[in-house]
């Protein structure tokens, strides 16, 4: 009887299956051995595709940063440009919360993370935004959005009544969890738009006082 066909080995099948194992329990637990098996392989044959583990988490980093829309640099004006990004950003990040502390190195030699990077640094520098500036902002934003995606505020309160006894300015923190959208969805609505209405009267105090911009939304 002849023995079923192995799948393929792809860089993209040893990527997708890496961060499968990463989402599913936590980064530490990757391993070349272990992602081998997943696959159905042995592990040196990984080393066809990849030349260390290091390369394999750039990948699945990299293949996460790709999917976070940047085109609206250059299409909007520089504020709605970094509310969209940062949204679209945020969304890709805690959909692997796993990964987030990885991807919080840095760029590195990444494609898809430089080409963000460029992407919203020649967004800003193009607005009329110092260079120097324009870096502090793409930085602190992505502060921001990597904060916000490594957990929930929410869920970090015990559904417990009794716990909090002693506390009472925290009689209803038991309730945060049951509420987790809004008010993880809410607490990064609020920072956001104080971020950007803060950066929106540095601009127009620094850059072009005396053009109006209209403010954000």
């Amino acid at each position: 009887m002849p023995r079923p066909r192995q799948a393929l080995l792809t860089r993209d099948r040893i990527v997708t299956t890496a961060l499968a194992l990463i989402d599913a329990d936590g980064l530490g637990a990757l391993s070349t051995r272990r992602l081998a098996a997943a696959l159905g392989v042995q592990g040196p044959s990984l080393y066809n595709h990849f030349a260390t583990k290091g390369a394999i988490l750039d990948a699945v980093a990299d293949s996460v940063t790709a999917t976070v829309d940047v085109s609206a640099f250059g299409r909007c004006d520089w504020y709605e440009a970094l509310r969209h990004w940062a949204r679209s950003y945020r969304a890709a990040l805690a959909a692997h919360p796993n990964i987030v502390p990885y991807l919080a190195q840095g760029p590195g030699r990444r494609p898809a993370a430089l080409a963000m990077a460029d992407a919203v640094y020649g967004g800003l520098v193009g607005a009329g935004w110092p260079p120097a500036r324009a870096t502090h902002i793409g930085a602190a934003l992505r502060y921001f959005v990597a904060g916000s995606a490594l957990g929930s505020f929410a869920r970090g309160f015990v559904e417990d009544p009794a716990l909090y006894t002693g506390h009472p300015h925290l009689s209803q923190a038991h309730r945060l969890a049951g509420h987790q959208h809004s008010v993880d969805e809410g607490a990064f609505t609020l920072g956001l738009d104080a971020l950007l209405h803060g950066l929106h009267a540095e601009y127009e105090r620094t850059v072009a006082p005396l053009e109006r911009a209209a403010a954000p939304e």
